[in-house]
């Protein structure tokens, strides 16, 4: 049984406004649908797993799409032009079926590449699945030294509470064992993140909770999904200007 103590609690709050440098080409290429951009233009697993934000001076990709549903594309967060900087390339592939308005199925794969450097090639597997205005999701991965899995819950909004409900679990386990901070052997942890988002005058507050299985020392190798590896509340406000 995993056991768990709220050890930091904050709160911050955040305007977001979405950047108007951001560049979307589109193109309809007989049965193919081709986009280039300066950010990700597709998210998978029926919207649940994302690819990376850019983190370089210059970044972009593109995605190509058949209209059966199958789709390939590549997006690099970072084209190493800076000299303290490696250039990362994300390649995907998957096919997306919607058999009505109501439901339909994801599957595909992400293979994260870094042609600079030495680093070892690693890969995620995905499915998601859409009911009504629910979605359910869950990514696989493998990178040097550590295996993921991860479960996503998006319960869209529930009109009986007048908030959206959002939820992520994930396992992560550790090849060899780690040393933490206390001097324990951590094998391996989980974290969890809870998000309630509600419209208020044109502004998407969320209210997220966020917390893993480890605390104090072991804190140390906590190499997960969210920011923070103790308990924590963030109140969030986002509202686009353009």
């Amino acid at each position: 049984m995993l056991s768990h103590r709220l050890h930091v609690l904050s709160f911050s709050a955040m305007i977001v406004c979405q950047s108007v440098s951001a560049q979307v080409m589109e193109r309809d290429l007989g049965d193919f649908d081709l986009k280039l951009a300066t950010t990700p233009t597709r998210s998978m697993a029926q919207g649940l797993v994302t690819p990376s934000g850019g983190s370089g001076s210059f970044h972009g990709g593109l995605d190509l799409t058949h209209e059966s549903g199958f789709y390939f594309g590549q997006w690099a967060p970072n084209m190493g032009f800076a000299s303290d900087t490696g250039m990362e390339l994300d390649s995907y592939m998957g096919f997306k079926k919607p058999f009505d308005n109501t439901l339909g199925y994801e599957l595909g794969m992400i293979r994260y590449s870094y042609p600079d450097t030495s680093q070892i090639d690693s890969h995620e597997f995905y499915a998601g699945l859409r009911m009504q205005n629910s979605r359910i999701g869950a990514a696989f991965s493998n990178d040097v030294g550590t295996r993921d899995s991860t479960v996503f819950v998006d319960l869209g909004a529930i009109e009986q509470l007048g908030v959206g409900v959002r939820m992520q679990y994930a396992n992560h386990q550790f090849d060899t064992p780690q040393s933490s901070a206390d001097g324990g052997l951590i094998n391996g942890f989980n974290d969890w993140s809870l998000n309630l988002s509600r419209p208020w005058l044109g502004i998407d507050m969320n209210l997220i909770y966020s917390g893993s299985s480890l605390s104090g020392g072991d804190c140390s190798v906590y190499s997960g999904h969210n920011a923070r590896c103790e308990g924590t509340f963030t109140l969030k406000a986002v509202r686009s200007f353009f």
